[in-house]
């Protein structure tokens, strides 16, 4: 089991910033890719960044890419969002999501093929 841990999340203006942090626990040594996910009021999931377990090129939502970072702290198990510029449409439950499957990059914008989530981390942008 691997399991995920969210926070982060918050009030914050239109053009601001958050950084969200997903701490990883259990057995990691299973995990071969972390996503970010998001999922808007009365909306459907939607996908926003996937990378490696080992690192490597992020893959990114074109609706967040250039505003959004992810990163990891691999001593702290901790894998990062910083958000910038955040718009209104950015307002959503954000959730840490892990695989364990070697072909993670095939499906990686697909939620369902995520083995693990985390209880998600509300952002909420005003204007």
């Amino acid at each position: 089991q691997v399991q995920l841990v969210e926070s982060g999340g918050g009030l914050v203006q239109s053009g601001g910033s958050l950084r969200l942090s997903c701490a990883v626990s259990g057995r990691t040594f299973r995990t071969t890719a972390m996503g970010w996910f998001r999922q808007p009021p009365g909306k459907e999931r939607e996908f926003v960044v996937a990378i490696s377990w080992q690192g490597g090129t992020p893959l990114y939502a074109d609706s967040v890419k250039g505003r959004f970072t992810i990163s990891r702290d691999n001593a702290k198990n901790t894998l990062y969002l910083q958000m910038n510029s955040l718009k209104l449409e950015d307002a959503a439950v954000y959730y840490c999501a892990a695989r364990t499957d070697p072909y993670w990059s095939l499906s990686y914008r697909q939620g369902g093929r995520y083995d693990y989530w985390g209880q998600g981390t509300q952002v909420t942008v005003s204007s």
